[in-house]
């Protein structure tokens, strides 16, 4: 006879998060500080999420979050505090200052970095994660949602719990144990995306500058004093081997040279092509399931938004997740779906206006350029229009 295989090794806690990235690894920080279990697993290794390239702007409540709750005070340390950005077009540049108009600023601290404070906050606590499982499977339709996964040592392993969360990224296997005559997802795909580069060379400019221009929008980052992040806009379906280091250079040249900027140029070391999308499902719960971040939602990096969506996710599904524990009810999940959605939605319509203004669409025309340039100087010009991007860039400093 065949040897039946082992029984999973059975585990219990309160919270079960699928998804072990920055959002996950927060909200089990949040958990643990108001004394409740949790256990978190991730498709993904360790190393591979810390070398994951991602976006590197910390909106003032993303950076209080991680110093506040002690994960880490590194983000001061090593990252670099950013009073406003630039908006060049028309010839021109032009500086929203944050600070002065909302008194807040952001943080470039990439979000590796912020992952990698994560990840030994919860090994320095006793945190239980699990890096590099496979074969998932949920069962969240009952009042005690189990996980079942393969270690990543080929144990397998399943997980019990009062609650569980889906933090597991934009492929999200969580949302769809939501009934889908219960959700809805909204969805919009955009006709252009990023060509992203990393590239060893000092920094250009201390802060952002968003480039607009016929040829198309440039955005110049940073990342360290010798490593630097790019992008300009391309076609979703762009062949990276097609670009050579001279070509991108001259390109990237050419755009932020039409506003009177000019590049420090260095070897290329990475280059990728990001496509463009909005989601939102509705609700980010349902009974004993909520989820978060890019479970939940996706928004095009214009503004600068995924990542501190996700934070700001889970600071309020730890407080609800907390309330429904202590009462023993689901309900207040609803809540937070209500709480964070109102977030999602803005923050869904600040990324839309900033990619639909900056960005040239495929068919535009000469018109189409001269709106976008007087919507830009719209904008720069006015004290209400250049507030109303600080506060939503910053993230509206002071609401929820």
């Amino acid at each position: 006879m065949a040897a039946h295989p082992p029984s999973p090794t059975r585990s219990r806690t309160q919270v079960a998060v699928v998804g072990a990235g920055p959002a996950g690894l927060m909200l089990t920080h949040l958990l643990a500080l108001a004394g409740i279990d949790s256990i978190a697993i991730d498709l993904r290794s360790r190393e591979e999420i810390e070398h994951t390239h991602r976006a590197g702007i910390l909106e003032q409540g993303s950076v209080d979050l991680l110093v506040d709750t002690g994960v880490s005070d590194r983000v001061h340390r090593d990252g670099y505090r950013h009073d406003g950005i630039d908006l060049a077009f028309g010839g021109g540049s032009h500086r929203i200052d944050f600070s002065a108009l909302v008194g807040a600023s952001t943080q470039l601290y990439p979000q590796t970095d912020v992952f990698i404070d994560l990840a030994d906050a919860r090994a320095r606590d006793g945190g239980e994660v699990h890096f590099g499982v496979s074969a998932v499977s949920l069962e969240s339709a009952t009042t005690e949602p189990i996980v079942r996964f393969t270690d990543a040592d080929g144990t397998r392993r399943e997980i019990a719990a009062d609650f569980l969360v889906g933090s597991d990224g934009s492929r999200s296997i969580c949302r769809y144990e939501v009934p889908e005559s219960l959700r809805t997802q909204y969805f919009r795909e955009y006709p252009f995306a990023w060509f992203g580069i990393l590239a060893e060379a000092p920094m250009s400019s201390p802060e952002l500058i968003y480039s607009h221009s016929s040829r198309g929008f440039a955005l110049i980052s940073q990342r360290t004093e010798s490593l630097q992040r790019m992008y300009f806009q391309c076609d979703p379906t762009e062949d990276v081997d097609a670009w050579s280091d001279d070509r991108i250079w001259a390109e990237l040249q050419a755009r932020v040279g039409a506003n009177g900027h000019a590049l420090a140029e260095g070897p290329i070391v990475s280059k990728t092509v990001l496509p463009f999308r909005s989601f939102v499902q509705e609700p980010m719960n349902h009974g004993h399931l909520a989820l978060a971040g890019d479970a939940a939602h996706t928004v095009p990096p214009t503004g600068a938004k995924g990542l501190n969506l996700a934070l700001a996710d889970v600071r309020v599904l730890a407080e609800e997740l907390e309330r429904a524990i202590r009462a023993k009810d689901p309900a207040p999940l609803a809540t937070y779906s209500e709480r964070a959605l109102s977030r999602v939605w803005k923050a869904q319509h600040f990324s839309y206006w900033m990619t639909t203004m900056l960005h040239t669409l495929p068919d535009a025309t000469p018109f189409d350029i001269r709106r976008q340039e007087g919507e830009l100087a719209s904008v720069t010009q006015s004290l209400a229009g250049s507030t109303y991007l600080a506060e939503g860039y910053t993230g509206w400093p002071g609401r929820k």
